[in-house]
């Protein structure tokens, strides 16, 4: 996760021209931004609320849909300060949301808990997973489960505990595999490895380190099962495209990371699906093709994307936030009836903006 300085994010804050509690009117809830793009939901920053940021849906038996997403509290807006994980709720899509926050876990570490991954579970179950933080030397993925739709959750569970250390697991990046094996990729220590379990979460393996003989900077993995079996990873690195790199035993391995042809935003993530009802994969990220040295690493715009050659190529391009001076990251994508929700969290205005797409409209040239 990026840590920025006040007087950064001060000017960024002045530059986009944001009120101190408020949102502008560019990110106005109901305002179609293109043809078949809506903003259903913005969730600002406010008093004793700096900032809320990375956070997960799940479509709960009943329809309706629950997001839950890191609510910081206090004054700092820093990675380590103050959190719990609220949520919200749907009961038409993503059309509308809830007024008011449900808090679904405390802040359970000395410093917080953030950055949400919702799965729901073939054993019918949904698992919450976040990242407890307790300092900067221990910052551990945690796991809860619910077999009550997200009523209650049992207790915590550490997802690694072979390792000690300040372990970064993304909201939205926690998969199950056709064969029902759960995976997870982190980075720690300048490192990459996975976290596998056959025991629906209980307990986890860990994969070998993934080869980086590029020796670039790597973070923030996420990682999709492809049609053959195998699984891709994709992260971040301090080029100016995603590295990739495969497993082809559910986890347990992986391949040399190599450069791809996703041109990106040097030092920023990206967010991968599985498309539901063509089998295409949905791509968000940072399409920053700028020249401009002092612009390379700037979050913007934020590009989604369709691959029908399982990553390979990648068409239908098209931006769903323009903003010069936004900073827009940490994506999750989830999928109703024929519509894309995206709920992403924006540096410049410290807040998350849920967008609906229409299916159909990825599809235009």
């Amino acid at each position: 996760m990026i840590k920025m300085t006040g007087i950064l994010l001060s000017v960024i804050l002045i530059i986009s021209d944001i009120g101190m509690w408020g949102c502008s009117t560019k990110y106005a809830v109901g305002k179609n931004i293109a043809d078949s793009i809506e903003r259903v939901l913005i969730l600002p920053r406010g008093p004793n609320n700096p900032r809320n940021s990375e956070g997960d849906f799940i479509t709960l038996k009943s329809g309706r849909i629950l997001y839950v997403y890191s609510r910081y509290t206090g004054d700092s807006y820093m990675d380590d300060a103050p959190a719990f994980l609220a949520g919200r709720y749907s009961d038409d899509g993503g059309k509308t949301w809830s007024s008011e926050d449900l808090r679904i876990v405390e802040q359970e570490g000395r410093l917080n808990v953030m950055s949400v991954s919702l799965l729901r579970l073939k054993n019918g179950e949904i698992a919450l997973f976040y990242l407890r933080k307790n300092s900067l030397q221990d910052c551990m993925p945690m796991v809860r489960f619910s077999s009550d739709e997200g009523e209650t959750w049992t207790s915590p569970r550490e997802c690694i505990t072979d390792r000690k250390g300040y372990f970064i697991l993304h909201n939205d990046r926690v998969i199950q595999l056709k064969n029902g094996r759960l995976v997870f990729a982190v980075a720690f220590s300048r490192k990459i490895c996975s976290y596998y379990s056959d025991d629906n979460g209980r307990t986890w393996i860990s994969s070998s380190i993934m080869p980086n003989p590029d020796n670039v900077v790597t973070q923030e993995p996420g990682i999709i099962e492809l049609k053959n079996g195998h699984i891709m990873m994709i992260m971040r690195t301090d080029t100016t495209t995603q590295y990739v790199s495969y497993s082809t035993d559910n986890g347990a391995s992986w391949s040399s990371a190599q450069y791809s042809n996703i041109v990106s935003a040097s030092q920023s993530p990206a967010s991968i699906a599985r498309m539901p009802n063509s089998g295409d994969l949905l791509l968000v990220w940072n399409d920053n093709q700028t020249t401009e040295k002092a612009k390379k690493a700037k979050r913007t715009p934020l590009n989604i994307a369709v691959s029908k050659d399982e990553g390979k190529t990648w068409i239908y391009k098209k931006v769903i936030e323009g903003n010069p001076d936004g900073s827009f990251c940490y994506t999750a994508i989830h999928f109703t009836k024929d519509r894309i929700l995206l709920a992403y969290f924006d540096w410049a205005t410290l807040q998350i903006t849920i967008t609906s797409v229409d299916t159909r409209w990825i599809y235009k040239s």
